[in-house]
């Protein structure tokens, strides 16, 4: 019932809707508003049938039933009948329908209107192939061109008759079922998402996906329609990408399509259609008059690559051998394919500028090398994967058939004869590289004769042009000569090489000019690639000449161009025999060469064989493995400070010794410079072996074997006129003529050792007369064979020169017979511009051969300087005697390498076992000397006469240079040389020197851990003598002490943090949570702990002597950090200034104050002044006092009261008493208000008074936490010696000393003297003061130095800490009371009252504990909830031991503490110790320990105290603070009093090992504060808290949840673990960077974005860089890239 009834009528409704809904747009405005809104009404109606797809299989088939029946469809929907509702919605449906075809308005009266199932089986040939010429009809009226209008000049768009095409896709579409009316709404709307995940959840019913997939295909090329007139063409294509995969991605499926269908012919169809939208005439060749028409790069279509779906649907189907065979078989097909390939065969072409630079730098070609691959190399590469057995011969013999018939239709249609035009270049030749790439698989794999599937040799002329074209194209664009094109030329002959092009690109165009080469006369082949390289006219004997096409500032490096062309083309042998595993070993050691790699970049940059089935897919096996054989892999390193490596592989020794490849480095590199970097670590690898100590030269690299086919290859390198060429430049080089060099010269060489190498076997007769003169009667080399040519001598050589040339004015030999012989030479070096005459000739016959028709066209007008050289006036001819042969110029050109007379020796006169067995290692690596020596080796081993005459010329002592006297300009050149060996001298010295410059300099500046090196710039540590401190000012380079009116300050930085709060009172780490179960709460950080201790004590006690009780500064404290420069503070004004004036971006903000050291670059953002004075302290240091304890306290005491009356300095406003003031403000400004307001009345003194004396601590504390939270190590420390905590000291002083203390509280007092009427003092206030014991001993220290006048005498400094000392060892005891229990309480009380009486009862912790314990009993301290705490607080017995570890433990934290004050107070070692006596050594070095006492009996901690007051006397008066609070509020007695501090350093949270961990749980993990799941979560790697980056939902006035934390977290200092990017970024202040990735892969590499999606690890090593890096505040000078984060993170 429902089935039939409902459902039909329901999906009709949809359909409905949907006609109503839509409106043609209108020409230009965009009409997705009203799709959105008719698919926001069907939503419910959509989901509803989503909703039936998924009730399973039952209701699928009842479903496809009903769309795929044809009689409801026409029931319901033909419009007929009354309902004027329907009518007018089938009306709307018509018009609808009405572009649906792909015949254009035109040609609709052609078409005749069949049915859509009688189409053609296949495309009519004839009528096609003639449609590229024939039809050049010029259409602007398609309803779609409504943008023709923009045809700019000649650049109209060419359509290409319609005559016959596949008529079921040229009509109007018709529907026959709901199915097929659904999709074409679905394409209509573009492909709504619902829609389309209702159409895809139907697919598992097998009727329907075959219904479906005949749907699709019938509609393609609507799709492709739509597709165009898009506005969201990128939405739409990953849409359509999505069904297509679907359907296609099937074998089955796709092969009954095709047959059923006609698939194929549609796919083909549409494309070529699509691309004919926008097709424009060729430029290239002929303008006004070529045929053929290419794409357009600049449109649309092409620029945001909206071809791509139907391309990779065409892609995909290709890849199934039944489909690929079809396409194969079928003629019409590939002809219809070849002419789409046409249409982009030679697009996008380049025209060299000659004048001015070009005005906009078009960036089509991006769009250009796209199409190429993509529409046509992609193709290609699926269809040779077909192609590579035996029995697929035909198919091959089918593709290189049509393809040679596309390239003649091309040759003609652009007008070629035999020229190119000149200074034109395109780099896309498909047809060129299909023809290519089909013949070598052919060698290859199916065992074809090549022969048989080649053109004749006038076709192979034309087809070797545009590719040599291009490469020497490649040589100018190299050799600047392309400048005016701007920089998009460069990128294109680098894009052209690149990795991912390379083999669908230059590898086939250089296998296509092997090919010609191999079957082309050699001649021939070697003039036109020196023609096409515009290098002819340079290769004269003369030392002057005139070029009249290249400028001479280029001809150095188009000569370089054109021989290293020539040796890739010899050497390559990619498609010549190689095997797959060869190739690629030799691509990975090519780019291991250039640099170390990653194993990802390696992926990426070894050029995969686009075809998946190849076999060498990235991580194969075969990569692998091949991996492992060529390459180390080098673990990622961690250079503190530096950047951090990832892992690399480097090649191995043995690679570098055989297998490294010039040839094949410089055919992969996309930069020039790799190819030094390729030399330069080659270089390196042979001194560090021992090999080679010099400059080496490339090295000769054996060849895998020729594959027979390609023998002919070798003819080029025996043919006279490449030997002409070679004797040339050797003279040349020789002769020191201009615009040569050692490049040059190696390629030279490197092809005569190829020709010898490669020789053919017969040697011509051995016994022919040496001077053979009767034989040359023809050119200048008597044979072909390099072997025997290269003993052939050339007496006499004309020349035509330029008159100016010095050559001229030589008077001719005056023998006659040598002078007619002479004349039999056929002048000489002409004789290489008669060769390419000559070639021109045989072309010229070729051509007329072929060719019987009389309207041959004429040769261009420019072949007239090849006719006559001697045409230009300027021009004379000379006589030069040469009298050499190749032989005897190497061996002169050894001598003038080596730069001694007859260096060259033949090594088999002394060693006959060379000739033997020449492998010698001996030869492999080295110079042009090691080279020549090689070459005439292998000349010798070759012939007999070689060796001979070699043996004679060595036997002639020769000078080394020819030429009768040495003309002033050759003397110049040789001065030169001199010059410019000794100026490399000279440079090398320099560069030495600075190096080791660079080097102390480093030491000195930053944290390297070198021996401490004592540099000027160290900080006060001056000797005896000197009595005041001179600082160097690093801008204006003065130096002197700093004073008053002109001080000195340290450039320092000073940051906000919250490293110590973070501490925590356990030794085992946090983990980051990974599991709801897991959760971090901060109860347990230091700055939790003190900030409850303060709140408690404000509660009860006085608010200004709670403020001084304790320290703040935990979280959000400032730290102050120095680079060591010091600079005038007027200096330092005035760079300010500069800064501000400087208009280049920096990283750092002027207005905040912020600055770079202008001598180490270092971040900064303040300047400390420096306090003049002498330095007292070093000689108070050695006076020992006798002064007895009692003097001193009162000493001290009066210090104090001197408050009020400052030193004369402060009083009268001094620019320092400025600074200081300033200095302050910075600090203060440093961290928010919140961690400095602490009182309960804001503002108040006591504010300020608490946060100068805890920024001390702070600083203090941190220097503990970066020296390992002891002191055992000593020294001074890296952090020592760049410290600045003197000057701040002297800062804070100045300003602790304008608040006065008032004598009363002062607590001085209370310490050293006992107070009269305790009771009447406590009774008439109502909060009374903190209790001493209740004191933090470490703060009262600071106080009391802070207060005191500076500098201060290291005499009161001792009596201070010693007074100190007492009281923290009474808190001491007091804590150790409490966790006793009652028994033990008792037992000791006993003991100590016993012990009473002995003579040293004060310092025995015996007797002391029993007094406090008796004292405290007084109030009700020991009463509260004793039972249950003493399970909890702890079972162990107190032994003595236990006791004296412990008041150890608890009073070390202070005695580090004031060690460290000590050190940088008064200067002095700190000693180094084992941890078990680092008491005993602080306390003999603060002068606690009187050094007698350390005598045989054991050491106890109470020896230390020395007791201003009898210990009887004081303990009572303070424990009696404490016992009368506890008669008030007994339940806070214990918890105030002060605990042992056991504080962990600070650690970041540990993390997973696997990044997997954190990424499941977090990248789902809903935000807390807008319980959404964030697009950009983060997690905070200091306290675990989850945070929205960039998110706005969780933005509080203006500031993102990131930076929000960092200030509440870290005091501005963030660290953010990325979860969807593995990556941490750190936020410091108002900037960020990215740090980069703790987790890295298998090989050591990061995954930044996940992009890769590999298992990631965790790295310690970086873990604990990053740790370091956060603990000692250093992320400003280490990460360089910062930028500001303007709160939006």
């Amino acid at each position: 019932m429902m089935s039939e009834f409902v459902l039909p009528r329901f999906i009709f409704c949809l359909i409905q809707y949907l006609r109503e809904g839509y409106n043609e747009p209108a020409v230009d405005v965009p009409s997705e508003k009203d799709f959105h809104k008719v698919l926001q009404l069907l939503g419910p109606q959509i989901s509803f049938l989503e909703d039936l797809t998924k009730m399973g299989g039952a209701m699928r088939s009842v479903l496809t039933q009903v769309l795929t029946n044809q009689q409801n469809y026409k029931d319901l929907s033909s419009g007929l009948g009354e309902n004027a509702c329907a009518k007018k919605s089938h009306e709307k449906y018509l018009i609808a329908l009405k572009g649906s075809g792909l015949a254009f308005p035109e040609d609709k009266l052609t078409c005749g209107m069949q049915d859509q199932a009688a189409g053609t089986s296949s495309l009519a040939v004839s009528g096609f192939a003639g449609a590229t010429g024939t039809s050049g009809q010029v259409d602007s009226s398609d309803e779609e061109d409504q943008d023709g209008s923009q045809g700019v000049g000649k650049r109209k768009r060419v359509k290409l008759s319609s005559s016959v095409k596949d008529q079921s896709i040229m009509d109007v579409l018709k529907h026959k079922s709901f199915l097929e009316e659904l999709l074409f709404w679905t394409i209509k709307y573009e492909f709504p998402q619902k829609m389309v995940t209702f159409l895809l959840n139907m697919l598992p019913d097998q009727d329907y996906k075959i219904a479906f997939t005949k749907t699709f295909v019938q509609h393609y090329a609507f799709i492709m329609k739509t597709l165009k007139k898009s506005h969201e063409s990128d939405t739409m294509s990953n849409r359509i990408v999505h069904i297509s995969v679907q359907l296609f991605s099937n074998e089955e499926l796709a092969r009954q399509v095709t047959e059923e269908c006609q698939l194929l012919d549609i796919m083909v169809t549409v494309l070529l259609y699509m691309m004919e939208s926008c097709l424009i005439k060729s430029e290239l060749q002929d303008e006004e008059n070529s045929l053929h028409v290419v794409v357009n790069c600049g449109e649309a279509l092409l620029k945001n690559n909206t071809y791509w779906p139907l391309v990779s649907d065409f892609i995909n189907i290709l890849s199934h051998q039944s489909v690929a065979k079809k396409f194969l078989e079928d003629h019409g097909l590939l002809v219809t394919w070849m002419n789409f390939v046409s249409f982009f065969q030679g697009m996008n072409l380049n025209k060299r500028e000659l004048n001015e630079h070009v005005e906009f730098e078009s960036q089509t070609y991006y769009a250009a090398f796209a199409a190429e691959l993509e529409a046509c190399a992609q193709p290609m590469w699926g269809l040779l994967s077909h192609c590579k057995i035996r029995e697929t011969q035909e198919y091959t013999r089918n593709v290189v058939r049509y393809c040679l018939e596309a390239l003649q239709d091309w040759f003609d249609a652009i007008n070629f004869v035999d020229e190119p035009a000149p200074n034109q270049v395109t780099f896309h030749l498909p047809l060129h590289r299909y023809y290519a790439m089909f013949l070598s698989k052919a060698v290859k794999c199916q065992e074809l004769d090549l022969d048989s599937i080649l053109p004749d040799q006038e076709m192979l002329m034309k087809l070797m042009i545009h590719p040599l074209q291009i490469q020497a194209s490649l040589s100018e664009i190299h050799s600047n000569m392309w400048v005016r094109n701007g920089l998009q030329i460069k990128g294109q002959a680098m894009t052209y090489v690149q990795s991912h092009f390379c083999n669908s690109m230059i590898d086939p165009d250089i296998y296509l000019l092997q090919v010609c080469a191999s079957r082309l006369d050699p001649d021939y082949f070697i003039s036109s690639v020196f023609e096409r390289f515009k290098v002819v006219d340079l290769l004269t004997m003369a030392s002057q000449h005139q070029n009249t096409i290249l400028d001479s500032e280029h001809e150095r490096s188009m000569l370089e161009g054109a021989l290293t062309f020539l040796v890739i083309l010899l050497s390559l042998r990619l498609h010549l025999g190689m095997t797959d595993d060869e190739i690629l070993r030799a691509e990975m050691v090519a780019q291991l060469c250039m640099n170390d790699r990653t194993h990802s970049s390696l992926l990426d940059l070894i050029p995969e064989n686009p075809n998946p089935k190849s076999g060498i897919i990235p991580g194969s096996y075969s990569f692998e493995s091949v991996l492992s054989a060529v390459a180390d892999f080098k673990a990622p390193v961690f250079e503190p400070g530096g950047s951090m490596q990832q892992g690399m592989y480097t090649p191995k020794a043995e690679v570098w010794d055989r297998e490294f490849d010039p040839v094949m480095v410089i055919l992969r590199t996309v930069y020039r410079r790799d190819v030094q970097s390729a030399m330069d670590r080659y270089t390196a690898f042979l001194k560090q072996s021992g090999k080679f100590p010099g400059n080496p030269w490339p090295p000769y690299k054996k060849r895998t074997p020729l594959h027979p086919s390609y023998k002919g290859l070798m003819r080029l390198l025996h043919c006279k006129t490449l030997h002409i060429v070679l004797f040339t430049l050797l003279y040349k080089i020789l002769m020191d003529h201009q615009n040569l060099s050692e490049h040059v010269l190696c390629m030279v060489l490197y092809l005569i050792e190829l020709g010898l190498e490669n020789s053919p076997e017969e040697e011509p007769d051995e016994e022919e007369p040496v001077g053979g003169q009767e034989r040359c009667h023809d050119s200048w080399f008597p044979g072909s064979n390099l072997v025997s040519n290269m003993r052939h001598f050339i007496n006499y050589v004309r020349v035509r020169v330029p008159e100016t040339a010095p050559e001229v004015k030589r008077e001719p030999p005056a023998s006659t017979s040598s002078d007619s012989f002479a004349s039999t030479q056929n002048s000489g070096t002409a004789q290489v511009f008669s060769l390419v005459a000559e070639r021109r000739k045989k072309f010229q016959e070729i051509i007329n051969r072929h060719s019987g028709e009389a309207n041959q066209v004429v040769r261009p007008k420019t072949s007239n300087k090849w006719s006559a050289p001697g045409s230009t006036p300027q021009l004379t001819t000379a006589i030069l005697e040469i009298k050499e042969s190749i032989l005897s110029l190497l061996i002169k050109l050894h001598h003038k390498l080596s730069g001694k007379q007859n260096s060259y020796y033949p090594p088999w006169l002394d060693d006959l076992e060379i000739l033997i067995q020449p492998e010698i290692p001996k030869y492999c690596h080295g110079d042009g000397m090691t080279a020549v020596e090689r070459i005439l080796l292998k000349a010798a081993l070759q012939s007999r006469l070689n060796k001979r005459i070699i043996e004679e010329i060595c036997k002639k002592v020769t000078p080394p240079v020819p030429p009768k006297k040495a003309s002033s300009a050759e003397k110049k050149t040789l001065d030169k040389e001199e010059r410019r060996q000794k100026a490399r001298e000279r440079q090398q010295k320099l560069l030495a020197e600075f190096a080791s410059r660079q080097k102390s300099f480093m030491e000195t500046a930053m944290d390297v851990d070198s021996p401490e090196t004592d540099i000027a710039m160290e900080i006060v540590t001056p000797e005896q003598q000197v009595s005041e401190a001179v600082y160097d000012c690093v801008i204006c380079g003065q130096s002197g002490p700093s004073s008053e009116e002109r001080p000195t300050g340290l450039v320092v930085l000073l940051q906000a943090s919250s490293v110590l709060g973070q501490c925590r009172n356990s030794t085992e780490p946090k983990k980051l949570p990974t599991t709801e179960e897991e959760q971090i709460y901060p109860w347990d950080t230091c700055a939790a702990v003190h900030d409850v201790r303060l709140s408690l004590l404000q509660r009860f006690f006085k608010d200004s002597s709670c403020l001084q009780a304790v320290s703040i500064g935990w979280e959000g404290g400032v730290y102050v950090q120095t680079c060591g420069h010091t600079l005038h503070i007027d200096c330092h004004k005035s760079y300010m200034e500069s800064l501000r004036n400087d208009q280049v971006l920096q990283g750092f903000s002027v207005e905040k104050g912020e600055f770079t050291c202008p001598l180490c670059r270092q971040f900064a953002n303040s300047v400390l002044p420096c306090y003049p004075g002498n330095n007292v302290e070093n000689s108070l240091w050695q006076c020992h006092s006798n002064k007895s304890m009692q003097e001193l306290i009162k000493e001290v005491e009066e210090l104090q009261e001197q408050l009020g009356i400052f030193p004369v300095s402060i009083s009268s406003e001094t620019n320092l008493s400025k600074e200081m003031e300033s200095v302050m403000k910075d600090i203060k400004s440093t961290t928010q208000r919140k961690y400095t307001d602490y009182s309960k009345t804001p503002g108040s003194p006591d504010n300020d008074f608490l946060f100068m004396y805890s920024v001390a601590r702070t600083n203090l504390e941190l220097e503990l936490i970066h020296r390992g939270g002891n002191l055992c190590s000593g020294g001074a420390s890296t952090a020592g010696k760049r410290s600045c905590l003197n000057q701040l000291f002297h800062v804070l002083a100045m300003h602790m000393r304008l608040y006065s203390i008032d004598s009363a509280y002062n607590p001085w007092k209370k310490l050293t003297q006992l107070m009269q009427d305790i009771n009447s003092q406590l009774s008439n206030e109502e909060q009374p003061e903190v209790p001493v014991l209740y004191r933090d001993v470490s703060s009262l220290l600071l106080i009391q130095i802070l207060t005191m006048p500076q500098p201060l005498h290291k005499e009161h400094f001792t009596c201070i800490v010693k007074v100190l000392f007492t009281l923290l060892y009474t808190q001491a005891l007091a804590a150790l009371s409490v966790k006793c229990s009652e028994e033990e309480r008792l037992a000791w009380k006993d003991l100590g009252t016993l012990k009473k009486n002995t003579c040293n009862a004060e310092k025995s912790w015996e007797v002391l504990l029993s007094l406090v314990i008796s004292e405290l009993s007084k109030g009700k301290l020991y009463l509260e909830g004793e039972t249950e705490e003493l399970g909890m607080v702890n079972p162990i017995a107190w032994s003595p031991d236990n006791i004296e570890r412990y008041l150890q433990q608890f009073c070390l934290p202070f005695l580090r503490i004031t060690s460290l004050l000590q050190h940088h107070l008064f200067g002095g070692d700190l000693p180094s110790c084992q941890e078990e006596e680092e008491f005993t050594v602080l306390a003999s070095c603060l002068g606690l320990l009187p050094s007698f006492s350390q005598t045989a009996h054991p050491f106890t901690s109470a020896a230390c105290l020395d007791w201003s007051v009898p210990a009887f006397d004081i303990i009572p008066q303070w424990c009696f603070e404490v016992t009368s609070f506890s008669e008030r509020h007994a339940e806070q007695v214990k918890v105030l009093l002060i605990q042992e501090s056991k504080w962990d350093l600070p650690h970041l949270l540990q993390l997973p090992e696997n990044y997997n961990t954190i990424f499941q749980y977090y990248h789902r993990k809903t935000c807390s504060v807008c319980t959404k799941v964030p697009k950009d979560p983060a997690v905070c790697l200091v306290c675990g808290t989850f945070v929205c980056l960039k998110g706005l939902c969780c933005k509080q006035q203006s500031y993102c949840e990131c930076v929000l934390h960092s200030q509440n977290c870290g005091a501005g200092t963030g660290i953010f673990l990325l979860i969807n990017a593995s990556v941490i970024i750190i936020i410091r202040g108002h900037r960020f960077c990215l740090w980069g990735s703790v987790y890295l892969d298998a090989h050591g590499e990061e995954d930044r974005d996940l992009r890769r999606g590999k298992p990631l690890y965790i790295c310690k090593e970086r873990y604990k860089v990053l740790e370091q890096q956060w603990v000692s505040h250093t992320f400003d000078h280490i990460n360089k890239r910062w930028g500001p984060h303007y709160n939006g993170l």
